[in-house]
């Protein structure tokens, strides 16, 4: 069903649809639903925590001088804000296990 070791959204759409039996396309409306609202929290500037899974960070970065590693040449990054995800410690567990 995974192509390439990816997990899509169509792959959570089909494992909604067999374990709770909703139709694909409800299913797959779920999911988007789910995304949506955690892509609007983070465009709000609200962190996301799902327990038991993860956390998804907003950071800001501020400008700051780096360099170009062919040339050597100083350049101004400017500032911008970032996502970082910072995993459980149960998913940590649960990964190391393999």
């Amino acid at each position: 069903m995974r192509s390439m070791n990816t997990l899509t959204r169509a792959d959570l759409a089909e494992a909604i649809n067999r374990k709770v039996g909703l139709s694909r396309s409800d299913s797959l409306g779920m999911v988007e639903s789910i995304l949506n609202h955690m892509s609007d929290a983070l465009e709000g500037g609200e962190n996301v925590k799902i327990s038991g899974f993860g956390t998804f960070l907003l950071r800001d970065k501020g400008e700051r001088i780096g360099r170009n590693p062919k040339t050597g040449v100083e350049v101004p990054i400017t500032p911008r804000r970032v996502l970082t995800f910072r995993a459980s410690q149960m998913l940590k567990e649960r990964i190391a296990k393999g």
